[in-house]
């Protein structure tokens, strides 16, 4: 795959704009679109450095809107790596009917096209939430059953489920790749922890959900992202590759190490009522992806956790736009 022409959605998002740096680094001759609707969470700012480079290119746009992304897919495309998605399961909670059409219409009107203009490969990008919750042993295998409990967990599975049955019905190449939480630069501030950080270097309470025991497996973005380009070259047609770090830490270990290393007290951290619906433990058997494509992750939690400290600290600039709303500069044009 020399010279790949991508379509990237949701490429202006935490995930999808850490991929594009990824991809640029790693296969500069590769041509690149990023499609994004620049919802409230959708930044432009992510991708500074690449924005007006040669071989990159924005539109913004609805995944949904069929009129809206079929002249993309007739110029000609070779793979679409979809990571465009409402993904906050506070706002799905809320908000369900929002997740369901960008989620799952909007992945259906991307197979469609995919299908009728001969992609060489569709990846969709999902998560581990489509597996519903763990007990205290074992691991999410891709055998798992999907057993969301989240309006946006059952949104994706759905997605997931779309994906499969193009691969099915009209043998579209497809993969679907399922990652445990993610972490790193360019996380828009609701998600824990830049949330955390934002909240401890502002002295401001650090809300924790019930007793802060609830576990998550760890995966540094970058980690991520490598896992997605072998994916694309070498995964293997109608196959889901699981992703994870093997970092499991409770959400209450997570926020102390965030203030050891910022220095702040303990006595920041407020437990708040636990949100609906909110799953106990998730944790990735990734070995499918270390024996079929060789994937190993570079970072361990305690150097990937210092490093996005670092990258908060470092750009308080990036932060400071949000908050302000000022990144939403596209509103004003």
């Amino acid at each position: 795959m020399n010279g790949l022409k991508l379509l990237v959605t949701g490429g202006a998002g935490f995930i999808g704009s850490n991929f594009i740096h990824y991809m640029r680094r790693e296969h500069p001759d590769y041509e690149i679109i990023n499609v994004d609707l620049l919802t409230y969470a959708g930044n432009l700012d992510n991708l500074e450095g690449i924005e007006g480079t040669p071989g990159y290119r924005f539109v913004r746009a609805d995944i949904a809107d069929r009129a809206a992304m079929e002249p993309i897919f007739r110029e000609g495309v070779d793979v679409v790596v979809n990571f465009a998605a409402e993904s906050h399961v506070d706002r799905s909670i809320a908000q369900p009917d929002v997740f369901v059409r960008t989620n799952v219409l909007g992945t259906q009107t991307l197979l469609e096209l995919a299908r009728q203009y001969k992609v060489q490969k569709y990846v969709q990008i999902s998560t581990d939430e489509v597996y519903g919750t763990l007990g205290p042993e074992g691991l999410f295998t891709e055998e798992t059953p999907l057993k969301p409990n989240s309006p946006y967990s059952a949104s994706k599975a759905g997605a997931d489920l779309l994906v499969r049955a193009y691969h099915e019905t009209y043998g579209l190449p497809v993969n679907i790749t399922r990652c445990s939480n993610n972490y790193g630069p360019y996380q828009f501030p609701e998600k824990l922890i830049p949330l955390m950080i934002r909240q401890a270097l502002n002295d401001q309470p650090l809300p924790v959900y019930g007793d802060g025991l609830n576990i998550r497996d760890w995966l540094y973005v970058e980690d991520h992202c490598s896992a997605i380009d072998l994916v694309i070259h070498k995964g293997r047609i109608g196959e889901i590759y699981n992703i994870g770090g093997r970092n499991e830490r409770t959400n209450l270990q997570v926020v102390r190490t965030i203030l050891q290393v910022l220095g702040k007290p303990e006595s920041l951290i407020t437990f708040v009522e636990d949100r609906p619906g909110h799953d106990r433990r998730y944790a990735i058997d990734a070995e499918k992806i270390r024996r079929e494509l060789g994937w190993r992750p570079k970072h361990d939690y305690e150097s990937g956790i210092r490093a996005t400290i670092q990258w908060y600290l470092e750009h308080q600039d990036w932060l400071k736009r949000i908050e302000t709303g000022a990144y939403r500069r596209h509103d004003k044009g």
